[in-house]
């Protein structure tokens, strides 16, 4: 059987730590789509992590963990993130990585940086880390899969055309330093060493996986709001980020797949450009990040502060509609807890009409939001997992949140630890 674990909105929603949970029941965990640009936190008995690659399960050292061909790989990163795992404490995880992922190359960072630099203050807000590149090369036929890095031949002929290309627009375009194919494959041929122990056919170790009867979780990076074609176009990440991509960028037949968890935040939260309906800005969004997450709401991969609001249910459900989601988490609602009301977007205002369906991206700009008001708990929830200690006030929010999106809430979440939850189904 098959689940997948996916963000409901535009990612930063606490989807490490519910992949975390879910993980213990699960015979395998995949990273099906993304790469380094976002990362998930997660906090347990080994102390905090943000990961970046690697999936979530790697803190059971029963669960096999493998980084599906959707993914875009960037090796480095991958052996330094493991390196600081066994260091910390975090026995040696099962590991497998799929024989047709591809490749992040050294020149995709480089490419993605000096694009924003053209852009200048049109640009996207790229991480810089190579991902818009490394899928323009992967769909344009010129990217490399993580087989061929064992062929030398292979790697040196594509390593001198892919240069003609990629010099053109280096020196002509942005006026830096040519690439050297010689100093590439050297650096690929190091790569090569420091992924072969990992490197398998995990298309046929799932199928026999499957065959068995084990269970099988996915992992989606980002959210629904920053899927190239459903989401906040053009300021997406350039995977799928989709639960439907999942089959895809794993290797599994969309049957197998059952389950479809989303994940939201109490309130909304994201890192990054584009339209965001229910914003707080000034000192009142200031207040809400100072006290989002574990120590704030900055992104686990930049740093940045991330943008804050209050809970948008016209986006929320159409990004479950989107996923296929069969039941809902609930993270951060303790942090709400110093409000005296919250506030919910339950419609947008466009040109004078007010709608509950989320509109496309051209639109979206001119949105308004409609918000309803519900009264606050005024009281620490923090930590409390058992739900008769949960103040009327809060489970009613949690309520009105679970009609407006039309989805069941299987749980929520008091705090980071995986631990600190409460399941209502």
């Amino acid at each position: 059987m098959v689940k997948a674990i996916v963000g409901a909105n535009w990612g930063d929603e606490g989807k490490g730590k519910i992949t975390d949970l879910f993980a213990r029941e699960a015979d395998v965990v995949i990273r099906f789509q993304g790469g380094a640009n976002a990362g998930h936190t997660i906090i347990n008995d080994y102390g905090k992590f943000a990961l970046h690659t690697l999936p979530s399960g790697v803190f059971y050292p029963e669960v096999t963990n493998i980084i599906g061909n959707g993914v875009a790989l960037d090796i480095r990163k991958l052996h330094a993130e493991l390196t600081e795992l066994v260091s910390r404490g975090v026995p040696q995880p099962r590991l497998l990585v799929s024989e047709r992922c591809q490749v992040m190359m050294p020149y995709h960072p480089l490419l993605d940086t000096y694009e924003e630099e053209r852009l200048s203050d049109k640009a996207f807000g790229s991480t810089k880390s190579g991902i818009g590149p490394f899928y323009s090369d992967k769909y344009a036929k010129i990217g490399f899969q993580v087989c061929e890095l064992f062929d030398d031949d292979l790697l040196r002929e594509r390593l001198d055309k892919v240069c003609t290309l990629k010099n053109t627009m280096i020196v002509h375009l942005y006026h830096k330093p040519a690439l050297d194919p010689e100093a590439l494959y050297r650096e690929m041929a190091e790569q090569r060493e420091l992924i072969r122990p990992y490197v398998a056919d995990t298309f046929t170790f799932l199928r026999k996986t499957l065959e068995q009867g084990k269970t099988v979780l996915l992992e989606g990076q980002l959210g629904t709001m920053k899927d190239p074609d459903f989401g906040i176009y053009p300021m997406v990440t350039s995977s799928h980020t989709v639960a439907a991509f999942g089959c895809i960028g794993a290797g599994i037949p969309p049957t197998e797949l059952k389950e479809i968890v989303a994940v939201t935040k109490a309130y909304s939260s994201a890192v990054g450009g584009g339209e965001f309906v229910s914003e707080l800005f000034g000192d009142e969004a200031e207040e809400l990040r100072r006290r989002g997450g574990d120590k704030g709401e900055y992104g686990a991969t930049t740093g940045r502060p991330r943008r804050v609001g209050w809970f948008d249910a016209v986006a929320t459900r159409y990004g479950c509609r989107m996923q296929g989601a069969t039941g809902v988490v609930l993270t951060c609602l303790d942090v709400l807890g110093y409000l005296d009301e919250i506030r919910v977007c339950t419609g947008y205002e466009i040109d004078g009409e007010v709608t509950r369906e989320f509109p496309v991206s051209c639109k979206l700009g001119r949105a308004k939001p409609v918000y309803t008001t519900l009264p606050g708990w005024k009281c620490d929830i923090r930590g409390i997992t058992d739900p008769d200690k949960i103040p009327q006030q809060a489970k009613d929010y949690v309520a009105f949140l679970e009609k407006e999106i039309g989805v069941p809430i299987l749980m929520y979440s008091t705090g980071p630890r995986r631990e600190e939850i409460i399941r209502t189904r």
